[in-house]
């Protein structure tokens, strides 16, 4: 990672909704190569090592992730990457890389970005959306109940006018097992 360009943060889950700083811009963007999938167990902030959540993570597939990029002000980089990586690299399931984003307004930029490790034990990709609701309905970790994450996301992606049929689906169906 370049020390001296603009430090971009990719978005696609609760960074999306809980950033934990204050971007000096803010732009919608798009990372190919990747999906948006709730393909991580939680065993930290959304779930227990007993009861495991589940939380989304970007993996690699021949897809295209849009969600959020992030310009973090020069002055606040190193406290921004500090926190940043005390937050996503708790279990060493994320690995931090950089990729290519294309940004709404026609820019294209590093972005940082937490990818899956798919070696990893909290690896979990491929369950079955039925599968993934039941999870999300009852798990809680230090950080709230795994709904809590789900809904906070669906409705920033909403905000954002972002599509996910998935993430709509496992909503709704999340709201009838959560009663």
């Amino acid at each position: 990672m370049n020390d001296t360009a603009p430090l971009w943060v990719f978005g696609y889950g609760s960074l999306m909704w809980n950033p934990g700083f204050e971007p000096a811009e803010q732009v919608l963007a798009r990372l190919s190569g990747f999906h948006r999938s709730f393909c991580m167990w939680s065993i930290h902030h959304r779930g227990s090592e007993d009861e495991p959540g589940l939380v989304l993570a970007l993996d690699e597939a021949d897809a295209v992730c849009e969600g959020v990029a992030m310009r973090v002000a020069d002055e606040e980089r190193d406290r921004v990457l500090e926190y940043l990586r005390e937050r996503e690299l708790v279990s060493a399931a994320y690995v931090e890389q950089v990729h290519d984003l294309e940004l709404r307004d026609g820019r294209k930029v590093p972005g940082l970005c937490y990818v899956i490790e798919r070696d990893h034990i909290q690896y979990c990709g491929g369950l079955e959306l039925e599968r993934q609701a039941q999870v999300i309905a009852t798990a809680v970790g230090g950080r709230g109940p795994n709904t809590e994450y789900l809904y906070n996301t669906a409705q920033q992606l909403n905000a954002f006018k972002i599509e996910d049929a998935d993430m709509d689906w496992l909503v709704t169906r999340v709201r009838q097992l959560a009663g």
